[in-house]
């Protein structure tokens, strides 16, 4: 369960006059069952949602969070192979968690940023855990707005501002320390968008693969009788126009967007290019043979693209899978642009030597 359906069931639950603990993964290390920022809600009449864990430490995690709504203190707390209660609680993955347990103020900025993840907006909350001068404060920053709260000190506030702005684009929460204290940066943001050209049969299955893997993608095509809702069950929109009017509609295209160019068209894919190289979208990539890449290339350095601009495109497009048929391909597709939103090469775990978990850097990463 996402973080965006924990607060939403928070929603109701506080709507309905319940009081609500909140537990947040605050830092992973090794091989963590579940991801920075992961939410485990639940309310004094022992309604749970979501998990910090594969269940393994749920339990405990419950226990501290009843002392919380109990009026204790919010908590700081650490599970793994080295705690003294790890037969019982610790991660048998071999990984270990913190877990930052606190109650839910429904007048907050929890709720605040909880209300700007659900308009589809950015943003990212700051929570002071330790050695500051209010532990628990927080400090709200809108990728769009001005920063609301306080950490209880100005020149904190200055320091956690500054690395609030780095984590907007970063989407990845994680543990800091500013001036001496302990913070933790939570990072919420709208789901990634695909932008498909080309109302192919490999878009249709791209599409679909793309919404397994929560993304909101888009088609384009100004063919009418391809680019069709209900050919396109899994597309949020389908927009039958040449593909820089349609990239126009779709604006603002920011680096945490994909575009896809696979009419295999070269008046759509061009011209679809030539706007995508416009944008700042985190990826680019067109389908074809390297002899259909160099012909492309031949085609847009004419028109005047610059041949450093080029570089951005991948093509041919995807891993190499050795994919035969359509949702082959697209999971080739959607795979490499996975990996590049991750900061990955794509090869096999099995001949890695990093972590398998920890992200080097991100799509969006400028």
């Amino acid at each position: 369960m996402t973080a965006g359906s924990v607060h939403d069931t928070i929603a109701r639950w506080v709507a309905g006059g319940d009081r609500v603990a909140l537990a947040t993964v605050v830092e992973t290390r090794r091989s963590a069952p579940r991801p920075v920022g992961a939410k485990m809600a639940l309310t004094a009449g022992g309604a749970v949602v979501g998990a910090v864990s594969g269940g393994c430490v749920e339990g405990a995690v419950v226990e501290v969070a009843e002392r919380v709504l109990a009026g204790g203190v919010p908590q700081l707390l650490h599970y793994g192979l080295d705690d003294g209660e790890a037969w019982d609680i610790g991660l048998p993955c071999g990984g270990e968690i913190t877990v930052w347990v606190e109650g839910y103020d429904p007048e907050g900025l929890q709720a605040r940023c909880a209300a700007l993840a659900r308009d589809g907006r950015r943003a990212v909350l700051v929570t002071a855990l330790r050695d500051a001068p209010r532990v628990g404060a927080k400090l709200l920053v809108p990728a769009d707005g001005e920063p609301e709260g306080t950490l209880g000190d100005p020149a904190l506030d200055v320091a956690a501002l500054e690395v609030a702005h780095a984590a907007l684009w970063s989407e990845r929460g994680a543990l800091h320390t500013v001036a001496g204290a302990t913070l933790f940066v939570d990072v919420v943001a709208p789901p990634p968008r695909l932008i498909v050209v080309g109302a192919v049969d490999i878009a249709v299955a791209l599409t679909a693969v793309a919404a397994l893997a929560e993304w909101r993608s888009f088609v384009i095509d100004p063919r009418s009788r391809f680019a069709t809702a209900a050919r396109f069950p899994a597309a949020e929109r389908t927009i039958v126009a040449w593909p820089e009017r349609a990239l126009a509609e779709l604006e603002p295209i920011d680096r945490t967007t994909a575009i896809c160019v696979l009419a295999h068209d070269p008046k759509l894919d061009d011209a679809a290019l030539v706007a995508a190289l416009a944008s700042e979208a985190g990826y680019i990539g067109a389908i074809g043979s390297r002899r259909t890449q160099a012909r492309r290339r031949e085609r847009l350095l004419a028109a005047g693209v610059a041949a450093t601009a080029l570089e951005r495109i991948s093509g041919p497009i995807g891993l190499d899978l050795g994919g035969q048929t359509s949702a082959e391909t697209a999971l080739s597709i959607m795979s490499e642009i996975v990996a590049v939103r991750r900061g990955r090469a794509g090869g096999r775990l099995l001949d890695a030597t990093g972590s398998i978990h920890e992200p080097q850097s991100v799509l969006s990463a400028s």
